[in-house]
């Protein structure tokens, strides 16, 4: 009898230990990847390229999805100086990236109000544009290059759109006008010149024939299919680039610097290069 028992309790226990080695391995929380949404701020000049390259990014990387601002630098840096929630900056010039570096928060001229915003070791220069002089469809006013923009401007015949002052396009523009001794101010009052307050308000008033031409990037003409006549040389209003960086509140950090490192490969490559941005090396 006592033999019997024996066998029997040795028997539960193989069952047990057998019981105990089937169950399925315990679900982790790192099985999944973590949703996140990237808040991307950036020049307004990149919404085509950059929404096509967030929706190519989160195809290929579902728990990552985008919310973009696009805006003028300007407008965009005083969101960040603010407080605004932002993981990425683009900027199309280095001013305002500049504004918003601690490193340079010793420089006045650089960064005036010794602003800390952007996250120190991820600055990187992104992109290369050219700054255009682009004509509405059938180019009315006959204009095929700068020189011509300059005689029409003296002359008094021929309305200029470019944007704000604080807005990097038109700092370019203003760096242009200066280049060819043209006063911007008495050709405004004299309304030679309207403005915009971002490149896109610049691109629309060429593509509506409300102005003779107007001073945009490559990109934007292309994309809003204008005629480009003519584009700026490095003597006339420097190089047009774009930096970009981590902002140093991001809560993001892994998933930003991973989207970043992506807008640097040759699939991005493709997409921005398409539309005339150069990349920087």
């Amino acid at each position: 009898m006592k033999k019997c028992l024996a066998i029997v309790l040795a028997l539960c226990m193989v069952l047990a230990l057998c019981a105990c080695g089937s169950k399925p391995a315990a679900t982790t929380a790192t099985d999944t990847p973590k949703a996140t949404e990237l808040v991307v701020f950036a020049a307004a000049s990149m919404q085509e390229t950059l929404t096509e390259l967030g929706s190519k990014y989160t195809a290929a990387h579902p728990e990552v999805t985008f919310s973009f601002n696009f805006d003028s630098s300007g407008t965009l840096k005083t969101q960040l100086q603010e407080g605004a929630a932002c993981d990425l900056f683009i900027s199309a010039g280095q001013k305002q990236m500049n504004q918003l570096d601690g490193s340079l928060k010793d420089d006045a001229e650089k960064n005036p109000d010794g602003l800390d915003v952007i996250l120190q070791g991820t600055r990187t220069n992104l992109l290369e544009n050219k700054v255009a002089l682009a004509v509405p469809e059938g180019n009315p006013k006959n204009i095929k290059s700068f020189d011509d923009l300059k005689a029409g401007l003296e002359a008094g015949t021929i309305k200029l759109a470019m944007g704000n002052s604080d807005v990097p396009v038109g700092q370019y523009t203003q760096k242009i006008l200066t280049y060819f001794n043209l006063d911007e101010d008495a050709l405004a009052k004299k309304g030679c010149i309207t403005y915009g307050s971002n490149v896109k308000e610049v691109t629309t008033q060429v593509s509506e024939a409300t102005v003779d031409c107007g001073i945009i990037y490559q990109t934007d003409a292309f994309s809003a299919k204008l005629t480009v006549v003519d584009t700026a040389t490095k003597d006339m209003c420097g190089q047009v680039i774009y930096p970009a960086a981590l902002i140093n509140t991001t809560t993001n950090q892994e998933a930003a610097q991973a989207f970043l490192d992506y807008l640097k490969t040759d699939e991005a490559a493709q997409v921005f290069e398409a539309v005339g941005f150069t990349m920087v090396k």
